[in-house]
């Protein structure tokens, strides 16, 4: 990568934003100086705004779509006339991946800020190998995994050299070697383009070695603590924990074990494979595997080893392309030994509950009650049944406050939560959920423990595809580790 801009200064004096059809505001008084150069740690919990605002840094609301008060400038301009400034990588890598080919995607950014064109693809070949893409210029975005896409997505935004780089949960989608590797990719890049940094995480301690500085906000305000990370969490680490802030060494209380009945075969997984269209190899190696009651199994493994893939095929959303999937007797009475695959759409719903990587695939209403009702409505049930058990789930999962909001607009980890409430619903017994502590914070990832253990404990089989490795010790019963990296 070459090319070097200046580092960019954020100041915001009593800034709010309110986004359209809600009363409350997502942010209001926000005061913050960053000065040019600094390496920021935005933190707070769920739903407190913080990827509201990296966005709104970057110059990327409408402000005939939103209401706003107060000021946020970039080196004294207003963020939509700063853009060229500014790098963002989102929260979902597949929400600015626009293009068909690798190589044109980091190419996309390059071309739209007039690089030569001589220097075009030099720049992203050095930001391609700087996050250790593991594929050439050519390979197809819709092939990728989603920590695939995540690396993609970072060359991109690296390769713009920004002064300003905005970095929403880059290493959400990685496991724990990969994320290292781009911890130091981005610690290289900063040191190299002397850019200002502004990135959200919830892996804190990982990160606290190249920011300088901790920003605490809270939701529907503004910020709540603000100062050295060692100082931060001495002097507001409790505080700040009990609020759902993830805080250094401070893991959340396990849950308690209690005593499920026998374990039954759910499903039954015999040498499964998966090769997607246009694929010159497999996405999942040949697989078997049981899911059981009373079990919580964790599919583990690097980055783009198939774990979505076979959670697809365990859950009958994919079909196998060699092998078998197959229901045991305890799932559905009578339905023992028939292929998953060939269930109708309510039967699946009724017997298993999904999660997938990318929540908001999965949303067909227009608000969030409405969404937890409709698979309780599928599966048969009473009305007044269907809303107690969405009345439960929106409380337990703290998504009372958002029951008439339009799921599209939650944070990601409020998406997160509501996708989970959804699998949950219905009441099925199996559950099948990918990366389902994705953008929690503290308290609502220990409130997914308990619930998912509980569950597990009343006889449910539970399924994880997972890079959290907290959430594999603290829930998970068996781990399968699937192949190696690319």
């Amino acid at each position: 990568m070459t090319g070097r801009s200046a580092p960019a200064a954020v100041v915001a004096r009593g800034w709010g934003i309110r986004h359209p059809g809600r009363r409350a505001w997502a942010l209001r008084g926000v005061d913050l100086v960053i000065e040019a150069g600094e390496r920021v740690l935005l933190l707070g919990p769920s739903g407190a705004g913080k990827s509201t605002l990296l966005t709104a840094i970057a110059g990327l609301h409408d402000p005939a779509a939103v209401e706003t008060e107060g000021t946020l400038l970039i080196d004294g301009v207003e963020p939509r006339l700063a853009r060229g400034r500014s790098g963002l990588l989102f929260q979902d890598p597949e929400a600015q991946i626009v293009m068909a080919r690798a190589g044109d995607e980091v190419a996309f950014g390059l071309e739209n800020r007039c690089v030569p064109a001589d220097a075009i693809w030099r720049r992203v070949d050095a930001a391609l190998a700087a996050v250790d893409f593991p594929y050439d210029r050519d390979r197809p975005t819709h092939a990728l995994s989603g920590g695939e896409q995540q690396r993609l997505a970072l060359a991109a935004t690296l390769a713009l050299a920004p002064g300003l780089l905005l970095l929403d949960e880059p290493t959400s989608n990685l496991d724990p070697e990969s994320a290292a590797e781009i911890r130091a990719v981005v610690g290289q890049a900063i040191e190299r383009l002397g850019a200002t940094l502004v990135i959200i995480e919830h892996r804190v301690g990982e990160w606290l070695p190249i920011v300088d500085r901790v920003v605490v906000l809270e939701a529907g305000g503004g910020v709540v603590a603000d100062g050295p990370p060692h100082t931060l969490f001495a002097e507001h680490g409790a505080r700040l924990a009990d609020a759902g802030v993830w805080i250094p060494d401070q893991p959340p209380a396990a849950a308690p074990r209690g005593q499920p009945p026998r374990a039954e075969t759910l499903v039954i997984a015999e040498e499964a494979t998966h090769r997607y269209p246009d694929e010159l190899r497999d996405a999942l190696e040949a697989t078997s595997v049981s899911l059981r009651s009373s079990e919580a199994l964790a599919l583990v493994g690097p980055t783009g080893s198939g774990k979505s893939t076979l959670a697809l095929l365990l859950a009958g959303l994919l079909k196998p392309s060699h092998g078998t999937v197959i229901a045991g007797e305890a799932l559905a009475a009578g339905r023992g030994h028939e292929p998953l695959i060939g269930w109708s759409a309510r039967e699946l719903a009724s017997h298993v509950g999904t999660v997938f990587q990318d929540p908001e695939h999965q949303f067909l209403t227009g608000s969030v009650r409405d969404e937890l009702l409709l698979g309780p409505r599928r599966a048969g049930l009473a009305a007044g049944e269907a809303t107690a058990r969405a009345n439960e789930l929106l409380e337990r999962l703290r998504l009372s406050h958002l029951a008439d909001a339009n799921p599209f607009t939650l944070s990601g980890g409020e998406q997160r939560r509501l996708s989970v409430a959804t699998a949950l619903a219905a009441a099925p017994r199996l559950l099948v959920l990918d990366e389902p502590t994705f953008g929690q914070d503290r308290r609502t990832w220990a409130e997914l423990v308990h619930l998912l253990s509980a569950l597990r404990d009343d006889g449910r089989g539970i399924c994880v595809a997972t890079h959290d490795r907290a959430f594999e010790h603290a829930l998970a019963d068996r781990s399968l580790r699937l192949g190696d990296r690319p």
